[in-house]
Formats: C-alpha cells, structure tokens, sequence
C-alpha cells in the first residue's frame, strides 16, 4: 500500500518533490503534499520536522530550493500575492510587526486589504476569542495574540486556512473555544484546512486526512477512511522460536513470551491470513486512533 498518495482530483494544496534547506540542514525533503478541496488535513510531526517551512512555502514567505507548490492550482513561486489573498494564516511565530498599534486599528487595517473581510464576523470573534480591541498588539501575551491572529485569519472566510500549532499559547478553556469556533466555520464556510500540529488529539474529531513528516520527508498520506481500514494493532499467541512471515509491514513489534502485538498496514483479512498461516493465533484486532497511527509513522520504521 503506498503512504504518499490519495487518490482524487482537486487539489487545493499540491507540492511536487519540495525540498528546502538552511545551510547544510535539509529541512524538507522531496515532499509531494496533496491536500484534497474541502479537507481538514491534519500534518502532524515533531517539532523541527518541517511543517512550519512547508506552510511558509505555501504563503511564499520561503522559496524551495528545489521542487514547487501550488495552492488552486497557482504556482505560489509565481503568484504569491494571489496566493496570499485567498488565504488565511496563523503563523507559527506571534510578531505581527505593529506591535504599536492598538487590536481593533490593526484588524481595522488588515480588512482593507480583503474584499471579502466580514466586519460583522470579525466582532463575533474578536468577543468570542475575548480580543482586547484597546490592548496594543506589542502588550499582548503569548495566548492573547494566538487569539488575535486567529481572528485575522479567519474574518475574511478564506477558502484556505494555513494554521500553524493554532492552539499554542491558549489555555484549556480558551482552546476548546477556539476548536468549537473553527468547527463552526466549517459548518457554515466552503473552506480547506491545513492544520500543522503535534497535538493531534485537539483535532481529531474534525480531521478527514493527514499526512506525516519525519525529519523533512512525509511519510504517510491518507485519508482517515484509508487510515482506519489498513493501519491496525494486531495481538496474536506464537509458537516457541516463530519468526513472522515475510511480506508483512510493520511499524512496530511488541513482545512478551508468546504474546506478540504489531502495528501493520494492510487489510486486515490478508494480514489476519498471513499470520494464521504462519502459525500464530490472532486474538485480537483493533483500528488506531489518529493520534496512535500518526504517532507510529513517526516513530517506526516500515520494515517487511
């Protein structure tokens, strides 16, 4: 089964082999991203994987030392301000550079720069998110200016958001707050998302792809239906010096005597198949959490 493609048309994000590197530090690593139109597309990985210089390179705020990325189709080397304009974007960092500016001249200025700013909207956030409009934006906290952002990016109902850790900084109640105002932007705004996090569990439920960075190169692609059908958690009994059978793709190996538990990819009836014949006694079968699938891409390797 291969982990780097979904199959469909329409793409709202398309990257073709992206590699970029800082010194002798190669950051992104041939990545061919496929962001499906209308997805929530979770990219999960661990901090220095690549994921805030993938969306970077997706505003244009970075350029790729090789490969490309398009955003709707537009070469976003090309037509970066075209780009930039059907987007909206939580960068990974808080300096907006105004910081002398008060909130509400700043979401005041940012709106003449969108058509489609819905002032209406931007105030049903701005006291959602609790936005201190007479704060100057250099005052804010950490979480004050996550939730100022969040309101930057999403007023202007993008038909894509680019979120970066968008929950970072915000406390517990104020980040269930933030999940629950994005799910109702779903619900009522044609909209992709992009959500780059390692906190895979806060996204979970809205989630229907994500893909896997590892040290610059994805190393899963899927959609959640895929997923749940073919990454599964095998325990199973074995005889006294057996060895699994060839051909299997594992991610990881647990074992306690006779007990065996895998993480496979595959279908579950050929993988169920392949270990019965080799002798071993399946006791149980179960699908992964997202988080779990995510965090065994991450941290096993593939072998057969």
């Amino acid at each position: 089964m291969s982990t780097q493609s979904i199959p469909g048309e329409g793409w709202a994000v398309a990257t073709h082999a992206l590699c970029k590197r800082y010194g002798r530090e190669t950051v992104l690593d041939g990545v061919g991203l496929r962001v499906p139109e209308g997805a929530v597309y979770v990219l999960a990985g661990a901090n220095g994987a690549g994921k805030s210089t993938t969306l970077r390179v997706l505003m244009n705020l970075a350029r790729p030392d090789a490969g490309r990325a398009e955003v709707f189709g537009m070469d976003t080397g090309l037509r970066g301000p075209e780009v930039r304009a059907r987007i909206g974007y939580v960068p990974e960092h808080h300096d907006h550079g105004y910081g002398w500016m008060t909130c509400g001249r700043l979401l005041r200025h940012v709106a003449r720069y969108y058509p489609a700013w819905n002032q209406s909207y931007a105030d049903h956030l701005a006291r959602a998110l609790d936005v201190r409009l007479d704060r100057t934006v250099g005052s804010l906290s950490k979480g004050g200016a996550r939730r100022l952002q969040l309101v930057l990016a999403m007023a202007h109902r993008p038909p894509l958001l680019l979120l970066d850790e968008p929950t970072d900084g915000l406390d517990p109640v104020v980040r269930s707050r933030t999940l629950g105002l994005l799910a109702e932007h779903l619900a009522d705004t044609p909209t992709t998302v992009l959500v780059s996090t390692h906190l895979i569990y806060e996204v979970e439920s809205l989630a229907d792809h994500v893909g896997v960075l590892r040290e610059g190169r994805l190393v899963a692609q899927l959609s959640r239906d895929e997923l749940r059908r073919t990454v599964r958690r095998y325990r199973a009994e074995v005889p006294e010096g057996w060895k699994a059978p060839p051909g299997l793709e594992v991610m990881r190996t647990r074992r306690s005597g006779r007990e065996v538990q895998w993480t496979a990819l595959g279908d579950e009836r050929e993988v169920t198949e392949r270990l019965s014949m080799a002798g071993a006694q399946v006791r149980e079968v179960s699908p992964l959490a997202l988080e779990e699938a995510a965090l065994a891409f991450l941290t096993g390797e593939v072998t057969q």
